[in-house]
């Protein structure tokens, strides 16, 4: 139970923990100054939302998030929140393989290599299948998370930065309801695509508990050391490198490494979404479907990475409330 759990935990976190919030930009973009009590409802949204969605999946034995969604939102709105996710999983993966380029240009790469790379080893993972897709998050994320995590509490040691919230000035808690609607999207496509592969309730406790405090952790700390450096964040497409700026040569090199995979891992996790819902439609091997979706999503990557989560992720969060609302309101709704 607690192996099996643990995989999850990770794939959940794999697939929130991409360019964006990795890189720092996606924090910034909601939170900021005055944002602590923001971030601890986020963990207690993101927790109960994880968990009624895995409940879902794991009653229902789903294959893809269409069932999900009509099983929270009805048939009728289901229909317009299927083609809205479909459209958040395109966009997520632009902004992931656009994230690769970025992340490559960091070190003195050309961009496209970036791009090239990240292409050719996601559809290399499919052809493992889904199976591919989540053991290679298990591998991954621990690695991503101590790393992330090591470097953000040295800068926060080192700046001698404090972890109290102060209580008195909190106006920005109302993000956490978009931040996680946000969220929520992507993670419902992931959970509804391995619904029949999880085996117990315990599994799902274990995994939405330990993703909302894992998460709610990294976001409170990195957070806290963004709103350090926010006179130059406008400078950077990749916030995390304004932190990085005056450690060692080898620091940033690692730390680059350890972006990439956060990208890689949420690519992997959308294309998953993607490829199955489209083989509802067109039944073919899903390497073969993700070969298709990359070539026609490779072209929108010139949008520019900071350009694509600044216009795209706040317009997402909107859009989901509605259907974060139909989560809360479900244990509710499902027993009348």
């Amino acid at each position: 139970m607690w192996r099996s759990g643990l995989k999850w935990m990770f794939l959940i976190i794999g697939t929130m923990v991409g360019a964006g919030y990795a890189s720092g930009r996606e924090l910034w973009q909601f939170f900021g100054h005055e944002s602590g009590l923001a971030i601890l409802l986020f963990v207690v949204f993101f927790t109960f939302s994880v968990f009624i969605t895995m409940k879902i999946s794991y009653i229902h034995q789903t294959t893809d998030y269409l069932s999900v969604l009509e099983l929270l939102l009805g048939r009728k709105v289901a229909k317009y929140y299927d083609i809205l996710i479909f459209f958040y999983l395109m966009s997520t993966t632009v902004v992931m393989i656009a994230g690769s380029g970025a992340t490559f240009e960091a070190v003195k790469i050309y961009s496209w290599v970036g791009i090239v790379f990240i292409s050719i080893i996601i559809v290399l993972v499919f052809m493992k299948g889904i199976n591919g897709a989540v053991v290679l998050n298990s591998f991954i994320l621990p690695l991503l998370i101590v790393g992330l995590l090591s470097i953000l509490i040295k800068y926060n040691i080192d700046e001698g930065l404090s972890y109290l919230i102060d209580w008195k000035h909190q106006k920005n808690w109302y993000t956490a309801f978009t931040f996680t609607a946000l969220n929520i999207l992507s993670i419902i496509a992931v959970i509804s695509a391995v619904g029949e592969k999880i085996k117990s309730t315990g599994e799902i406790i274990i995994a939405s508990v330990g993703s909302g405090l894992v998460l709610g952790i990294i976001s409170y700390i990195y957070n806290n050391s963004l709103i350090q450096i926010s006179e130059v964040i406008i400078l950077y497409e990749i916030p995390l490198f304004a932190i990085l700026k005056n450690y060692p040569t080898y620091t940033y090199v690692i730390m680059s490494i350890l972006l990439w995979f956060a990208i890689f891992t949420t690519a992997i996790s959308s294309v998953l979404g993607i490829v199955t819902r489209i083989r509802k439609v067109i039944p073919i091997a899903l390497w073969k479907l993700a070969i298709i979706t990359l070539i026609i999503l490779i072209p929108l990557t010139k949008v520019g990475f900071s350009n694509l989560i600044a216009w795209l992720y706040p317009l997402y969060g909107l859009l989901n409330l509605y259907l974060l609302l139909a989560i809360f309101l479900y244990p509710f709704t499902k027993k009348s």
